[in-house]
């Protein structure tokens, strides 16, 4: 079964992705040799709206290997000449990946690098440094901090977007098995695969 990868680079014809190896595929994954072949599909899905002009100031927030998809939103949201601010969060300091990101803010959960707690506890720490700066807030990360994140922007009414993590064998919508509640409207569900993974927090039920 396929297994859902953020971009994390692009040069050229070249795409980078990072991963934990957490299982036989990853495994598999990880011993693949320059020159060998490997399946895929992609760009699949609806990236950040980082183009949008309902933002001066976006915030990044990736948690764990989160922060995939957030070295290409730096690098476009620095060529529309947006103010970015970064906030990281891991377990450890081994576990941080800080390169091609800027005005970056780290936060591990045995404090050996940065705020000792989480990603959201950085977030909200320095909420004044970007509050007035018309801010959106764009974050990946495990389920339970974009529910956090979610829950902040929200009570603080600053535009977010999350991009959800999960199962997502087909990648299409064919499968229907990456389902995501949806609120205030008729639809029931919308699918991480085809809909997202993106989403308005406000549009859906973490």
């Amino acid at each position: 079964m396929r297994r859902p990868f953020s971009v994390y680079r692009t040069q050229g014809e070249f795409v980078e992705i990072i991963f934990n190896v957490v299982g036989k595929g990853s495994s598999v994954l990880r011993k693949k040799q320059r020159g060998d072949l490997i399946d895929a599909l992609g760009p699949l899905g609806v990236p950040f709206s980082l183009s949008e002009d309902d933002f001066d100031t976006a915030v990044l927030v990736g948690g764990g290997l989160g922060v995939a998809p957030l070295p290409i939103a730096t690098a476009t949201l620095v060529a529309r000449q947006k103010s970015v601010l970064t906030f990281i969060g891991s377990r450890t300091d081994r576990q941080l990946v800080k390169n091609h990101l800027i005005n970056v803010h780290v936060a591990t959960d045995d404090g050996t690098e940065g705020l000792h707690g989480t990603v959201v506890d950085l977030l909200k720490k320095y909420s004044d440094s970007y509050r007035s700066g018309r801010p959106k807030i764009f974050a990946c990360g495990p389920t339970k901090m974009l529910h956090a994140v979610a829950a902040f922007a929200i009570e603080n009414t600053i535009p977010c977007e999350v991009s959800l993590e999960g199962p997502m064998a087909c990648g299409f919508g064919i499968c229907q098995g990456c389902p995501v509640e949806l609120t205030g409207t008729e639809r029931k569900y919308a699918l991480m695969c085809k809909d997202g993974p993106t989403f308005d927090v406000r549009r859906i039920r973490i």
